[in-house]
């Protein structure tokens, strides 16, 4: 396996909405200069398309799942920045456990 191909699609879960992800990465990615620069070529209400150094292509996309907010980047140049705008969101909240009690092992005055 390359050794960069585990770092060319990264997620993470976050609280916030996809609108807000979405403008968060706009300003990231935008205000970099030197090589780590990008402009905006493609926007939806769910992704963003940038272009970097040499045509690099850097795209973010952020889908509402039971966990919260799943937001992926995929880059094969800029996946160091990609880790830092990822990192930066606020983590989602953990999910709650159910713990089911099987009823026949209830000792007889629980159950």
């Amino acid at each position: 396996m390359h050794q960069q191909s585990n770092r060319q699609l990264q997620e993470r879960l976050t609280a916030l909405p996809i609108a807000e992800v979405i403008a968060l990465a706009a300003r990231f990615f935008t205000r970099r200069s030197g090589v780590y620069a990008t402009f905006i070529e493609k926007q939806g209400p769910a992704h963003l398309v940038l272009r970097g150094q040499g045509g690099e292509e850097l795209v973010i996309a952020a889908r509402l799942t039971d966990a919260g907010t799943a937001v992926s980047g995929s880059t094969y140049m800029f996946d160091q920045q990609v880790a830092r705008f990822l990192d930066a969101l606020p983590p989602a909240p953990p999910m709650p456990v159910l713990v089911t009690a099987d009823v026949a092992s209830l000792p007889e005055d629980s159950a």
